[in-house]
């Protein structure tokens, strides 16, 4: 904040960006908050497993998702067990890549997981990888 000394009464034209500077920083912190919120997706509990790869989640990538109580998503949106072929086929129709990542709930049934594969091998997908949460070893190791 600037203040004018002296005699002068004209007009001083010097823009104060202190009120700007904390809108901006208000709005970025709320958007830190909401970002991880947005990229959710369907909740479930992944099984642990030791024996894991890390391979980073990209957004062209195809989802499926199967909760504890045998409901199918695939990309968020959920979709009726007779329906999956249908709505990969129409997922995958532009991708060169033809991989699906399967989400599934460690309470739900294995028949549960059987059911959704046969669909994707029924719609020609052979690339189906599972995702598993990574087992700590206490002591640092994995």
């Amino acid at each position: 904040m600037a203040m004018q000394l002296g005699g002068g009464s004209g007009i001083k034209a010097d823009i104060n960006v202190t009120p700007l500077v904390d809108v901006m920083l208000v709005l970025l912190i709320i958007v830190m908050l909401v970002a991880p919120l947005v990229q959710k997706g369907v909740d479930v509990r992944l099984p642990v497993a030791a024996n894991t790869s890390d391979h980073p989640e990209t957004p062209d990538q195809t989802t499926m998702a199967i909760t504890a109580d045998k409901r199918f998503w695939i990309n968020g949106g959920q979709v009726a067990e007779a329906d999956i072929r249908v709505k990969v086929e129409e997922v995958l129709e532009g991708k060169k890549d033809k991989v699906i990542l399967i989400k599934a709930d460690e309470e739900v049934e294995y028949s549960a997981v059987m059911t959704a594969m046969d669909a994707l091998r029924a719609a020609g997908i052979e690339d189906m990888a599972l995702i598993t949460e990574r087992r700590v070893v206490p002591g640092g190791g994995e």
